[in-house]
């Protein structure tokens, strides 16, 4: 077996020094008996310290594998920290067994106060397993110990993996507090790697060259440079080079909040991510890694999972001629292939750009991948003569697209070029349509790519409002109950993540409903619509003879979802939208209006949103009309405070209440 030793090293330079904190086995008393984190009281666990540190290693081949070491201690204050003492570590075993990676516990222990003393619980080989995640991953599981309020947690694992292209992401913040979070990497001088930094939260970051020495004695050595080296087979030496080595720390983190409309919090979580650019191996060509756009097409095509699968026609045709009629317009030959593949195709929820299955027996088993499925799409499209072409994209809960290079995609939808523009069409929802991706797809941008290997970055978020239009009719009771009727029509995305909804109702507290219908129309172009009766008694109070009513009933809005003082990520509401409620109420005999509510008109800047409130009175009627509109699917932090206002302004508005008063 090979043995490798590392010798003295010294500096080169170094940016900034950091302070270490308390090493790992060596918990101090005061941490066990701890009863409250002072900074969050309300916290029921807090990481004390997490240390990651990655760096580069031979296996017993003498090839070249990445290691990341991480050590962490947790103070768990109360039950809803127990989770934080299951480590999840998934890790990749779909390659050879050469291609996989390797997760192992080194450590683990519990700390607990037993009789004014603290005691040491070891965890031990019942305490963590291996499960199958799917074909290609597995998660190793470990559960700490004895674990109480009050414990202090350690453990120290370590992954070794074969693929050093992309490293590990490291995230400096999470759900709970972090006192002190460090994160090392070293790599040797003959790889070079970008990286990025996220800027939402401050991270300390130095850097210093290393000189190394590393000692071999193994038959099969590879000079200590991943490549075969004759020279020095069958012998004992040492191998001197220089390591790259960059330390990242952030100290009192706060919990990260995953506030309302938030897409994907883990985008806007501090983090540093390496993607590998070049290699300059001895004795070898220098290779690059990061090139342009055109290359990484071009790779892609060149899978056999993706370009290959474009240009197979044979096991569709004779299914799909006969629905394709003479004398069709482009945008019904458009719709009649795209309906034809999503009410074939059962969309088996796996993420991927490519043909996991290949096109062919997702066909035959009418079912598949998002890649099976929508490739398959793209080729249906194009045999009948229709400009289509792959769009690929990062799904929401993977993330946003960091550097230029394809392992940063999961997905893939079609677009084509109409009269009309361009439209972009998924077929794995059934109730989606052209035009109208998932949600799932809806994560900023994607990369449009031709078989010329041209590509460009495309805007995914939609445009046009979805609108939803409401229309009450209903009558007052002498004892303050309210009955009546509903007619709800909604458009685009509103129909669209209505149709998702399990029960496929409208529900509201403190009403009843009855008589319920929904019609879903065929015609893309045309509304989803409810109709219902109604029946409430939570929308009139009555206070020394006179009704004071909710105007809105049970359609307003109670409460301001934004709560933080500030922000200092997007605000995503997935898409613009428009609502317009036009509300009918006959009066209860013997009483008349003696207040309304003022009539308003309020405008956000740059046209971000508005608000219009009316309500008015003849004879014995009432009749309020209110529109909301949210023209931009996202917004900028920077308009943070002026949305938390109009929310807050809008939302009492809608709460103002009309008088009635006894003639």
């Amino acid at each position: 077996m090979k043995k490798i030793i590392f010798t003295a090293v010294f500096i080169i330079y170094t940016v900034l020094a950091f302070a270490q904190d308390s090493e790992f086995g060596k918990v101090k008393d005061e941490e066990v008996f701890e009863k409250q984190n002072k900074q969050y009281p309300s916290a029921g666990a807090v990481i004390l310290y997490k240390k990651g540190s990655t760096y580069f290693d031979f296996d017993s081949a003498g090839d070249w594998i990445l290691v990341t070491d991480v050590k962490a201690r947790i103070k768990i204050y109360a039950k809803e920290g127990y989770n934080t003492a299951n480590i999840e570590i998934p890790f990749y075993t779909g390659g050879a067994r050469s291609s996989q990676e390797e997760v192992n516990l080194i450590e683990a222990y519990t700390y607990n106060t037993e009789g004014g003393r603290v005691e040491r619980t070891k965890a031990r080989k019942e305490n963590e397993f291996t499960e199958e995640y799917n074909e290609f991953y597995k998660i190793k599981k470990i559960t700490l110990p004895a674990v109480k309020e009050g414990s202090v947690i350690e453990y120290h694992y370590q992954i070794k993996s074969p693929f050093f292209r992309t490293i590990p992401t490291w995230y400096f913040q999470g759900e709970m507090p972090i006192n002190y979070m460090e994160y090392k990497i070293n790599f040797p001088q003959y790889f070079t790697y970008n990286r990025i930094l996220s800027p939402y939260l401050p991270v300390q970051e130095a850097q210093e060259t290393v000189k190394v020495t590393k000692r071999f004695s193994n038959g099969s050595a590879k000079g200590g440079y991943g490549t075969v080296n004759g020279s020095l087979q069958n012998q004992t030496g040492s191998i001197t080079f220089y390591e790259i080595s960059k330390k990242y720390v952030a100290e009192n983190v706060p919990p990260l909040k995953d506030e309302a409309y938030v897409d994907n919090i883990k985008n806007y979580t501090s983090y540093v991510k390496h993607e590998l650019a070049k290699t300059n191996l001895p004795n070898q060509i220098e290779k690059n890694y990061v090139t342009d756009w055109f290359t990484v097409v071009q790779k892609i095509y060149g899978e056999s999972a993706f370009g290959p699968q474009l240009k197979e026609k044979g096991y569709f045709e004779a299914d799909l001629q006969p629905l394709l009629k003479q004398g069709m317009k482009q945008d019904e030959i458009i719709n009649t292939i795209y309906t034809f593949v999503k009410d074939r195709m059962a969309y088996n929820g796996r993420n991927t750009y490519e043909a996991v299955t290949g096109v062919t027996k997702a066909y035959t088993s009418k079912t598949g991948s998002a890649g099976d499925i929508n490739l398959m799409l793209i080729s249906m499209l194009r045999s009948a003569g229709i400009n289509a072409n792959p769009v690929l994209l990062s799904t929401r809960d993977n993330g946003q697209v960091s550097f230029i290079n394809r392992d940063e995609f999961n997905y893939v939808i079609a677009t084509v070029e109409s009269a009309n523009g361009r439209i972009y069409l998924d077929a794995t929802d059934k109730n989606s349509k052209p035009g109208l991706l998932p949600v799932r797809a809806l994560n900023g941008t994607g990369r449009l790519i031709k078989d010329n290997y041209s590509s460009e970055e495309v805007n995914l978020s939609p445009l046009v409002n979805s609108k939803e239009l409401v229309v009450v009719m209903g009558t007052i009771q002498a004892d303050g109950s309210i009955k009546g009727q509903v007619r709800d029509q909604r458009y685009d995305y509103k129909a669209f993540l209505f149709n998702e909804k399990t029960d496929g109702q409208a529900a509201y507290k403190n009403v009843d409903i009855s008589d319920y219908n929904t019609v879903k129309a065929d015609d893309n172009t045309k509304p989803l619509t409810q109709s219902y009766n109604f029946s409430t008694s939570n929308a009139v109070e009555i206070i020394g003879g006179k009704m004071y009513i909710s105007p809105m009933l049970f359609f307003a809005q109670t409460e301001n979802p934004f709560k933080s003082e500030s922000r200092n990520y997007p605000i995503d509401f997935i898409y613009p939208s428009q609502e317009r409620y036009t509300i009918s109420l006959t009066l209860p005999d013997g009483y008349t209006v003696e207040t309304l509510p003022e009539p308003v008109q309020m405008e956000m800047p740059a046209k971000i949103g508005s608000f219009r409130f009316s309500a008015a009175s003849t004879n014995n009627q009432l009749q309020i009309v209110v529109t909301k509109e949210m023209n931009t699917a996202t917004v900028a932090p920077e308009y943070y405070i002026g949305l938390k206002a109009f929310f807050a302004d809008m939302v009492k508005k809608q709460n103002e209440k009309i008088v009635l008063k006894k003639l």
